[in-house]
């Protein structure tokens, strides 16, 4: 007990509760969610009273004990600007307050990859272009900055606050939540608040709450590999260092620095950190809905068997801390990278398909925009693009298609495999020339490549050598290849049929 205590101490913000604090989820040109009740808290005296206004609607209440206090305001619609106050002994008024759709950005560096690309390694199409032309009322910004805790975090750390969309703020926020953002502020007509939590080279474990990772036993590789990092990290820190010796050896002789290569900060590899520091402080605020882009790090062969039990806890994990019941959760597959790891990109793309199984999640397929030579494709507007075609779907009831091509079934016809897929009820297409990426399997799961055909809403895959078909996958070995669409022209998911 007196170890959760101190824990919850230190996870309650530091300022002497003086006066009436907010977190900085809270601030001037935050998008409030419409249509639903409205969460408003903060920090002050305890039983200090405290009274919150939004428009006609009040509430009251006192802080508690640890000097925490907490109201709900009701729902109210799309609208704005409005102003928020909240009076104790001293009073808070934030200005230009929107009602509108909130949704949460995260995952690695593919949705941390601002408008303005990353330095010397990778550029967004047109970026030029869409930076300048940014001015969007109808978005609102809210960029975290990178933290790692060990254990639940009441607020952000560091500078956090809600930006207008600019040309100079969007520079420097996600590019995929940006174009996101835009698409459905666009098509839905609403104000449309991004908050853009992201860290580059993070694993999907990093991601999950403590309490999510330990209730699935199925989970228990995840503390495996942290014992064998953690086993390893003495050296990781002698070779940080030595390079920081060198660094500061060739300042000093005046010459450029040497190059290192990239090392991941170890506090981020930690299971439950990033979910600690940069998720738990926004699991209080009414969202719509999530979009995630992660995969890379857990792409080897180590960690890509366990992702899809990882990643359908890790949605679960955030819809229990929300407690919003199951809000759209809609995600990129990652790309068509040629990596070193081919096997384990591949497992990783079928395993966040085979996620398409929880319930109101949607993915983005990126295989045929991806850069076999760049593991940050500079096509961040289709990503986006097709994470709002899920978004228009799921969570705004459109009656659109909004998937390519998914495996459903595959069906053994003498020499021949006929897949059946969902998402394809205006027939199948193969653009550029013949039908290419099938493979197909014997007993032996040896799989050879396959010829194969489009015939209506299915695809007929028949194997030289495969008298005894029983196993089919598609877009495995080199997805750049594979072009299966429908008719919506959305690219079909590579897949491995069970």
């Amino acid at each position: 007990m007196r170890l959760i205590l101190f824990f919850t101490m230190f996870a309650l913000p530091f300022a002497g509760f003086a006066e009436v604090r907010l977190p900085k989820i809270l601030s001037s040109h935050a998008v409030l969610q419409r249509d639903q009740p409205i969460h408003v808290w903060g920090w002050s005296e305890p039983a200090e009273q405290v009274s919150v206004t939004l428009q006609t609607a009040r509430a009251t209440t006192t802080g508690d004990r640890s000097g925490t206090w907490s109201v709900y305001l009701p729902a109210q619609p799309a609208g704005g600007p409005f102003q928020l106050t909240v009076t104790g002994t001293n009073k808070i008024v934030l200005d230009d307050i929107l009602m509108g759709d909130v949704w949460f950005a995260s995952g690695q560096s593919n949705m941390e990859m601002p408008l303005m690309g990353f330095p010397g390694s990778a550029v967004v199409n047109n970026a030029a272009e869409e930076i300048r032309t940014a001015n969007r009322p109808d978005l609102r910004l809210l960029l975290i900055p990178r933290n790692a805790s060990q254990f639940p975090l009441s607020d952000f750390q560091g500078e956090a606050a809600w930006t207008a969309c600019t040309p100079e703020t969007a520079a420097k926020f996600s590019a995929v939540a940006y174009f996101f953002g835009r698409e459905i502020a666009s098509k839905e007509h609403v104000s449309v608040g991004l908050i853009d939590s992201t860290w580059g080279g993070t694993p999907a474990e990093a991601w999950v709450s403590l309490e999510g990772l330990a209730s699935d036993s199925a989970l228990m590789p995840v503390f495996a590999s942290f014992a064998k990092m953690a086993n390893d990290r003495a050296e990781a820190q002698a070779i940080l260092a030595a390079e920081k010796r060198e660094d500061e050896a060739a300042r000093r002789a005046n010459q450029p620095p040497p190059h290192h290569p990239w090392h991941p900060a170890l506090e981020s590899y930690d299971p439950s950190w990033l979910y600690n520091a940069m998720v738990a402080p926004a699991t209080q605020l009414g969202i719509k809905g999530v979009i995630w882009y992660q995969g890379e790090t857990n792409s080897n062969l180590e960690r890509a068997p366990l992702y899809h039990q990882l990643f359908s806890k890790l949605i679960a994990d955030w819809r229990g801390h929300w407690k919003q019941g199951d809000f759209p959760f809609l995600f990129t597959q990652i790309s068509s990278f040629k990596s070193n790891e081919t096997e384990g990109w591949a497992i990783v793309r079928d395993a966040q398909r085979r996620t398409l199984s929880v319930a109101n999640t949607g993915m983005a397929v990126t295989i045929d925009i991806g850069d076999p030579d760049n593991v940050h494709p500079p096509d961040k507007q289709t990503v986006g693009m097709r994470l709002a075609l899920a978004a228009r779907a799921l969570g705004y009831d459109e009656r659109i298609e909004y998937s390519g091509p998914l495996f459903r079934e595959a069906v053994t016809e003498g020499a021949a495999m006929r897949v059946l897929f969902s998402h394809a009820a205006g027939g199948l297409a193969a653009k550029g020339g013949e039908l290419q990426g099938f493979e197909i399997a014997g007993e032996d799961h040896r799989f050879i490549s396959a010829a194969a055909r489009i015939d209506g809403q299915t695809v007929v895959v028949t194997g030289t050598n495969a008298s005894s078909p029983k196993y089919v996958r598609y877009a495995w070995q080199d997805p750049l290849q594979a072009n299966l669409y429908n008719a919506a022209d959305l690219p079909a998911s590579p897949f491995v049929s069970e």
